[in-house]
């Protein structure tokens, strides 16, 4: 973990409630994909985690779902704004597992750390596939992205409206997905039912409300096989069969 300044770069809409933004600063600690950040926001006490969609050195991309006080207060923030951070929080996916099909699978706001997932997979020569959930077509984005990079991607919604009618796992089932090894964020009813649906291992990565954000309060703690760990610090990312539903 460390703390630095970042300075806003950019800060967009993606969809009418999803933003995307570009900091600049010191991004050393974060080594990776699946890793978040705390910011800190006038006002508020307690800092907002985000996860990280991608990372080079010196720049930083956040992509983050306007829910209440202050991520309607980030949607806000101008080009030139400097924010407190914490960043290299969790402990990120390993794409350095042992497959050559992986599948991504993301839900909502569970999509952004898939993004540099991908990047990283694609150059080591994985044949990626990414599956994207959303409730309507208006809610889509980073599609062209993840194809930009090479990506095969499927996407569903939830009332048709584009893609596939349903949700994440009809979405595989239809397109008939061949994969040997699966990543996946989103909502806790989506991982419960991806770790029913397929068979074969893989990691899922948990939304929690966090407190401190780094494993001092608590608060974001789940049931695993092995006891109670911290979704900030033991996770966020889990492999599919150590959760306890």
């Amino acid at each position: 973990m460390k703390q630095t300044i970042f300075e806003i770069v950019s800060n967009r809409a993606l969809t009418e409630s999803v933003y995307e933004m570009v900091l600049s600063g010191d991004t050393l600690a974060v080594t990776r994909p699946g890793q978040f950040v705390e910011l800190s926001l006038d006002g508020l006490f307690l800092r907002r985690p985000i996860s990280v969609c991608n990372y080079d050195e010196g720049k930083l991309t956040l992509i983050y779902k306007v829910v209440g006080k202050g991520t309607a207060q980030m949607a806000n923030l101008v080009a030139g704004t400097k924010l407190d951070t914490l960043t290299g929080l969790g402990n990120g996916f390993n794409d350095e597992a042992q497959c050559s099909s992986p599948l991504l699978v993301g839900g909502g706001v569970g999509v952004p750390p898939l993004y540099r997932l991908a990047r990283n997979l694609i150059a080591k020569g994985k044949s990626v596939t990414v599956v994207l959930g959303f409730n309507t077509a208006s809610e889509i984005f980073y599609r062209e992205q993840f194809e930009a990079l090479g990506a095969k991607v499927v996407v569903a919604t939830a009332d048709g409206s584009y893609g596939v009618k349903g949700f994440v796992t009809d979405a595989i089932k239809e397109a008939n997905v061949a994969a040997d090894y699966f990543y996946s964020c989103g909502p806790l009813p989506m991982l419960r039912a991806l770790t029913s649906a397929l068979d074969i291992d893989g990691e899922i990565s948990l939304e929690e409300r966090m407190g401190c954000g780094f494993g001092i309060c608590m608060g974001c703690s789940i049931m695993t096989k092995t006891g109670a760990k911290r979704v900030c610090k033991e996770g966020p990312v889990f492999k599919k069969e150590d959760v306890v539903w």
